[in-house]
């Protein structure tokens, strides 16, 4: 897969499978796939659009990474310019995970 459009992480003081499933049970019904063997909540959708949640154990708990992908198949040249078109992608992205990680109990910003 190519390189991430966007990649935030943090480190949540809890077991990976712990983390990994309050990130599914949190975004849950909003057509997120929660694949256990992976380690990995994941969604595709839309034209290009491919977001990640992967946990891997660390000291003190479990490093939480988004990553958001460009997959489009067509028109791919297109997506980093539309995006660079709505002001504040990249931070707005950034706050959303905060939230999640805020949500799933302690972190800490890496």
């Amino acid at each position: 897969m190519n390189e991430p459009m966007v990649e935030v992480s943090a480190i949540v003081a809890a077991p990976t499978d712990v983390v990994l499933e309050r990130v599914a049970g949190h975004l849950g019904g909003h057509g997120w796939t929660f694949d256990r063997d992976s380690r990995m909540v994941f969604l595709q959708g839309g034209w290009w659009y491919r977001g990640e949640y992967t946990a891997t154990d660390v000291p003190g708990g479990s490093r939480l990474t988004h990553r958001v992908f460009n997959v489009a198949s067509r028109g791919r040249w297109a997506v980093p310019l539309a995006n660079r078109l709505f002001i504040g992608f990249r931070g707005k992205v950034a706050a959303s995970f905060a939230d999640l990680v805020s949500a799933l109990g302690e972190g800490q910003d890496s």
